[in-house]
């Protein structure tokens, strides 16, 4: 994702899922979005506890590019940060991602955050037993002339996995009750857990619950899969293949 070109650290993607700020507003006006950056990188930190925002200020900026978002963000900024600290040897890279308010606010009361970044940050602490240091916040208008909140976090994979199609039954049962058992936590983190466990009772009548409705939900992406590949053979909706 790095490579140095003219003796300076720059991002670069194959396949191209990253798109250099020099190639999207032209190597003139990227030079000007350097400075830009720093002190955008300076507000950012301030959302930071003090102790983590001397360690980020030990970075600075040195190229960023748009990023390619999967499908929950279809339609959202992100960008990709890349800061330098020592030298080019030391690497850091950040994501920044634009976030919306909560779809929920139209039906209940307005956030306590005025930034939505600031809100999914303060989300993704309080259910995370560990989660990024360096996870913080900003309103800014990005490189594109679009203003909005973003949140900001290290540009790792931080996702766990197993391929559930090589287990075997026992194996995929203690895997799903240990995704449970973590989900679960981080909701007894944001919510009342006394109370949770007094709803959810000491009868099986929750877990029938839910399981009737991942069934549901199951089927209901099948036939929705279904109902996209059908209007695809009718060509109503345009397809790009072998991308």
């Amino acid at each position: 994702m790095t490579r140095v070109v003219d003796g300076q650290l720059r991002l670069v993607s194959d396949p191209p899922l990253l798109v250099p700020i020099d190639e999207l507003v032209g190597e003139g006006e990227a030079r000007s979005h350097k400075h830009q950056m720093a002190a955008l990188i300076d507000g950012y930190r301030e959302s930071l506890l003090p102790s983590l925002q001397v360690l980020a200020a030990r970075f600075r900026y040195a190229d960023m590019a748009r990023k390619v978002v999967g499908v929950g963000s279809v339609g959202l900024r992100s960008w990709v940060v890349l800061m330098v600290g020592r030298n080019r040897d030391d690497p850091l890279m950040m994501q920044v991602k634009e976030a919306q308010h909560s779809v929920l606010e139209r039906y209940l009361r307005p956030s306590a955050f005025t930034n939505a970044g600031q809100r999914v940050v303060v989300g993704q602490r309080l259910m995370q037993a560990s989660g990024d240091i360096l996870l913080g916040w900003l309103h800014t208008v990005g490189p594109d002339g679009h203003e909005g909140d973003y949140y900001v976090r290290q540009l790792l994979d931080w996702k766990g996995s197993l391929t559930v199609e090589s287990m075997t039954p026992q194996m995929l049962a203690d895997y799903g009750r240990s995704c449970g058992e973590v989900l679960a936590r981080a909701h007894a983190r944001t919510g009342d857990s006394i109370a949770i466990a007094a709803y959810l009772g000491t009868s099986d009548a929750a877990d029938i619950a839910f399981t009737r409705f991942a069934e549901a939900y199951a089927k209901r992406n099948e036939r929705d899969y279904a109902a996209l590949q059908e209007a695809a053979r009718d060509h109503r909706v345009p397809v790009a293949r072998d991308l």
